[in-house]
């Protein structure tokens, strides 16, 4: 976990510091989410991590090496109101905040671009419904 105070400038500079699991996860992820996200939504580094919004902040991909996350290890995909969505399929994982659901993965192969395609979209319906 990279431990120093440091500020993460863009992804290229993210992309520098993680180690080779970690990028190829993080950037397999991103890439489902820009696919999905309506042009109205944007990205930006927030926490030292890719972070998603329209009206409002719908996801974040964050993984273990940068601290605050709450993680040890793999990749953490949020989303801020996950607590709204209906997750039919119980894809997501209830933790200890109130609002945010998240998945973790572990490796490449644990991604599911469906799954994680299906609840973006609930996700961003719903932010669509914030003015």
């Amino acid at each position: 976990m990279l431990t120093e105070k440091f500020k993460v400038k863009s992804i290229v500079h993210l992309y520098e510091l993680l180690p080779e699991n970690e990028r190829l996860m993080v950037d397999v992820i991103r890439n489902i989410i820009i696919d999905v996200l309506p042009g109205r939504c944007k990205e930006k580094i927030s926490f030292n991590v890719p972070y998603f919004y329209g009206n409002k902040g719908i996801c974040i991909v964050w993984p273990a090496s940068i601290k605050g996350g709450g993680i040890t290890r793999g990749v953490l995909f949020g989303l801020w109101r996950g607590n709204e969505l209906q997750d039919h399929t119980q894809y997501l994982t209830k933790g200890k905040n109130k609002k945010i659901f998240y998945k973790i993965f572990y490796s490449l192969e644990d991604i599911d671009e469906s799954q994680i395609k299906s609840i973006l979209i609930e996700a961003i319906l719903l932010d669509s419904k914030i003015h």
